[in-house]
């Protein structure tokens, strides 16, 4: 059976793990690094992503899970997941560093503050109805490589600048990327009871 870890140092682990179930896959929480051997692919949850880069190094996972992503396994990163993800970030704290591998420049609390959180119903390329997606203090991808799909855009948000929601919106701000093996989005969607994004992501697992 496929299994999918979950990093499991801070975040919404507990949630993901049973979306993950839901779709049919084994959930394993990733702490240390003879757990990441046993997965095919991870999850890197919301949570605060300069905290995770230190607990990454603190339980010595950091440069195990650079070496996995650099070759090649799957990760689907979750609003702080996606900072992680980023070879590039704005807005982060000096001396901030990343996992790396997706090719994107993301901007850390891009949105604004906890109090700025909402909702939304992304129009989303890998599926034929609209996803409700919950913000909550989240980043926004500022740049794309060449290689990397756009998979959802929203037009509004309490600190984004403009106040038009639809398609007359002069402005939109990349929400949801896919480049290859990694997946990566602004939002939380182990909020919503909507499995689809883990289920794509399962897919993404087992058609590697």
């Amino acid at each position: 059976m496929t299994v999918i870890g979950v990093f499991a140092l801070q975040g919404n682990v507990r949630e993901h793990v049973a979306m993950l179930k839901q779709v049919g896959v084994e959930a394993l929480p990733v702490r240390r690094p003879s757990e990441l051997e046993q997965v095919d692919g991870l999850v890197l949850p919301g949570g605060e992503s300069t905290t995770m880069d230190k607990l990454a190094r603190a339980f010595e996972l950091f440069e195990p899970l650079q070496k996995r992503i650099a070759d090649g396994m799957p990760v689907f990163g979750t609003c702080a997941g996606m900072i992680m993800l980023a070879n590039e970030i704005t807005g982060g704290i000096e001396g901030q560093e990343t996992l790396g591998g997706l090719d994107v420049t993301v901007r850390r609390n891009a949105f604004g503050r906890q109090v700025d959180s909402f909702e939304a119903d992304l129009e989303f390329a890998a599926f034929d109805s609209p996803y409700h997606a919950v913000f909550i203090r989240a980043p926004w991808v500022e740049r794309v490589g060449r290689d990397v799909e756009v998979l959802s855009t929203v037009r509004s948000g309490p600190d984004a600048g403009w106040d038009t929601v639809g398609p007359e919106a002069e402005h939109s701000r990349i929400v949801a990327v896919r480049h290859d093996r990694l997946l990566a989005t602004s939002f939380h969607p182990e909020m919503t009871g909507d499995a689809r994004l883990h289920g794509y992501f399962a897919e993404l697992v087992r058609s590697r």
